[in-house]
């Protein structure tokens, strides 16, 4: 599995159009959360958002949302964003277009949002146009770090040091809140979040208008 924890400048040029970091006009940092809401492990992240009043944007999954309605108000209530996920965290490389947008379509009616993510980050040219040129146009979120929750092969050290190490006002990073990713997320999310809030740092929501 190859991925880059902090994305390089050369890769942003392939979607122009979408957002990789945020403005940096102020010591901000914008924490997202990708493939919940799990039942176990949402509740985790938002009590630890709600310790520093952090606020962080959720990208969910279709089929998730159906089964933790009060998972996913919870998010809301609590005055984040959400955004969508595919309904069935499609791979848009290894999905035709049709699917793939019909897929998006369906998680759309339970996830109210023109924020997009795609699952593993893969989107073809054809999918972003398509979604960017809507009546009412997605906006596709990337990411400029990954916190690499998802390797089972790191530790939670390092996955909490992938983040320390690489961001800065404006960046959006990436968590998941799944099975997955929880051994390492939850090692990691307190640290960050104590660690940052003391440099005197903001966690902001993206929102629709971003």
């Amino acid at each position: 599995m190859f991925y880059i924890t902090k994305t390089p400048k050369w890769v942003k040029k392939l979607f122009v159009h979408s957002i990789w970091d945020m403005p940096q006009a102020e010591k901000a940092i914008y924490l997202t959360f990708d493939d919940g809401p799990h039942q176990q492990v949402t509740p985790f992240v938002l009590e630890e958002l709600g310790k520093y009043n952090a606020k962080a944007t959720f990208f969910c999954v279709g089929k998730n949302v159906v089964e933790n309605p009060l998972l996913y108000n919870r998010i809301l209530e609590e005055g984040h964003a959400v955004g969508n996920h595919t309904y069935d965290h499609l791979d848009g490389w290894k999905t035709e277009n049709e699917l793939y947008l019909a897929n998006i379509e369906k998680a759309k009616k339970y996830i109210d949002s023109n924020l997009f993510r795609p699952p593993y980050g893969r989107i073809t040219r054809n999918q972003h146009k398509e979604l960017t040129g809507q009546h009412v146009p997605f906006k596709i979120v990337m990411w400029s770090v990954l916190s690499g929750d998802f390797d089972v092969r790191i530790t939670p050290e390092q996955c909490c040091k992938n983040v320390l190490k690489n961001t800065k006002s404006g960046s959006v990073v990436v968590f998941h809140d799944s099975d997955k990713a929880n051994e390492r997320m939850r090692f990691a999310l307190p640290v960050v979040l104590k660690y940052f809030s003391e440099k005197g740092y903001v966690f902001k929501k993206i929102t629709g208008d971003a």
